[in-house]
């Protein structure tokens, strides 16, 4: 098939997206496919070959059979261009418009979640009515978030009751109007990935340890910042019930293609989800490529997989639209 993969984007990932983007364009090419590098410059520019695209409707993006977003965090993540692509009819891997703006969103994700009485850490909204008084029940530390924001950026650890949530707060809020505080997970920090529609695949878990007091930007993208360990050391009931809960939090987002569902598996056992990111990093060295690695799924067959499963949901949905 004919693949354009979209990569870059506007937001504050933009560099990591072109690495992901790079790396997929690869896996589509040992996979057989033609893949179709596709720029999206900060300024909003859509580039291939270093000239501009026009985008319309009817198949014009470049005549291709389907698209593959690589875009991390706002203007790619959170349902614009899956928009966008729906309005030029071009099939597309990973996320549709509502998952994608449902799990940017940590706020509204956590409370889609609440409402399906899936297990996770307090949290509240910065600034909403009694905001304070629930931080107070929460214990230290805290973690305060720029609530449609990936990669670690603008998140604080705050661990003293006296002094730094009001600075945490406009720290995130320079990067997002809408601000996360959410209580402390604590015990191993689990991943497990998720490939699929209807019927969702989990990868085996696996364990992040930080070389660093958490898992920060620089750990996650620093060489050496941090190592996966596959399986995660847990025992197998922790690691039933973390692939449960990552195809549970999948479904509850309508989630399509792929996603990365994060966990904290405490000392005693509890499991508790983190977030759920639809289009995690994507590199062959990423966390959700190395998952489904360990269960023997080579990355060409991942990106695949994905430009199989667009045109699966693509013909299943055009088959209902009026």
């Amino acid at each position: 098939m004919r693949v354009a993969v979209l990569s870059g984007g506007r937001s504050s990932e933009h560099e990591i997206s072109l690495e992901s983007g790079a790396s997929v364009v690869e896996g589509l090419r040992a996979a057989g496919h033609d893949a179709i590098a596709v720029l999206i410059e900060r300024d909003g520019r859509w580039l291939h070959d270093g000239e501009e695209i026009e985008l319309r409707a009817a198949g014009g993006l470049l005549g291709v059979d389907v698209a593959f977003p690589v875009l991390h965090g706002p203007f790619g993540e959170d349902g614009t261009v899956q928009g966008l692509l729906e309005c030029l009819d071009v099939p597309y891997a990973g996320p549709g418009v509502l998952a994608a703006s449902i799990a940017i969103d940590k706020l509204i994700c956590k409370r889609v979640l609440a409402f399906h009485e899936i297990p996770q850490v307090e949290f509240c909204e910065a600034g909403e009515e009694g905001w304070r008084e629930r931080v107070a029940t929460m214990g230290l530390p805290l973690w305060v978030k720029p609530a449609r924001l990936g990669s670690s950026v603008g998140i604080t650890k705050v661990t003293s009751p006296e002094r730094g949530l009001d600075e945490a707060v406009e720290l995130a809020r320079r990067h997002d109007p809408r601000v996360i505080v959410e209580g402390h997970g604590g015990g191993k920090e689990v991943e497990c990935s998720v490939i699929g529609n209807d019927e969702p695949v989990t990868s085996p878990p696996g364990e992040i340890v930080a070389h660093a007091d958490w898992y920060d930007y620089e750990a996650k993208y620093s060489e050496g910042g941090m190592d996966l360990v596959v399986p995660a050391r847990i025992g197998e009931e922790e690691t039933a019930r973390v692939r449960a809960l990552a195809a549970q939090v999948f479904r509850a987002v309508g989630g399509t293609g792929l996603a990365r569902c994060d966990f904290f598996v405490r000392d005693g056992g509890e499991v508790l989800v983190n977030e759920i990111n639809t289009i995690p990093g994507f590199t062959s060295t990423s966390v959700f490529a190395k998952l489904f690695e360990a269960d023997g799924v080579p990355y060409a067959d991942l990106c695949d997989r994905l430009v199989r499963l667009a045109l699966e949901r693509y013909a299943a949905e055009r088959a209902h639209r009026f």
